[in-house]
């Protein structure tokens, strides 16, 4: 009996089911020294900005995959390394998200509700529409952080203000000017 008993303990019970015990776009109380009002407005335009530069991301692996021509090499491996740092700040924001008690939007199919990030063809651009492109997404995000920062720290939430400065702005301005550079049309050498 023991030996039957502890077989069955040890399988995975698969196909469970539970019920939803906290509503996307509600936050529940946590001791953050922050207003009920204050993370709600947070956690709403930080969803925003996580789900923007979720798209942001996968634009790049797309884009990193895609790349043509005589500089694919440089900008397959650029592309590369700007998901990864989108992928870094994805996981900050969600993370912050849930610190100040929010639901971060995880599931793709919501993402693409609440982006503002214009959807791509399925099919390869050319290059420099690919680019472009990056460059609007980065823009989108930058535009809605610098004014999400402002009023994040109206209402007291510093954190989500460093985090807004500090880690998106700065690095979607980085990334944005490494990326506008290689639009520049200017030859390699001057005769």
């Amino acid at each position: 009996m023991t030996q039957q008993k502890q077989r069955s303990d040890s399988q995975p019970r698969l196909h469970q089911h539970g019920r939803e015990i906290q509503a996307f776009g509600t936050v529940r109380q946590l001791p953050v020294a922050l207003s009920y009002d204050a993370r709600m407005y947070s956690c709403e335009r930080l969803n925003r900005i996580l789900a923007d530069t979720r798209i942001l991301h996968s634009l790049y692996k797309k884009h990193h995959w895609l790349m043509r021509g005589p500089t694919f090499y440089q900008l397959h491996l650029l592309l590369d390394k700007h998901a990864d740092e989108q992928l870094e700040l994805v996981d900050m924001v969600a993370e912050r998200i849930q610190t100040l008690g929010g639901i971060a939007v995880g599931d793709p199919r919501h993402v693409a509700e609440l982006t503002r990030v214009p959807r791509p063809p399925d099919g390869a651009e050319e290059v420099p529409a690919m680019l472009s492109r990056l460059l609007e997404a980065h823009e989108t995000i930058l535009t809605d952080a610098h004014d999400a920062a402002a009023r994040v720290a109206e209402g007291g939430d510093d954190g989500s203000n460093d985090l807004l400065v500090s880690n998106v702005i700065r690095t979607n301005e980085l990334q944005t000017w490494f990326i506008a550079e290689h639009l520049v049309e200017t030859p390699v050498v001057s005769i």
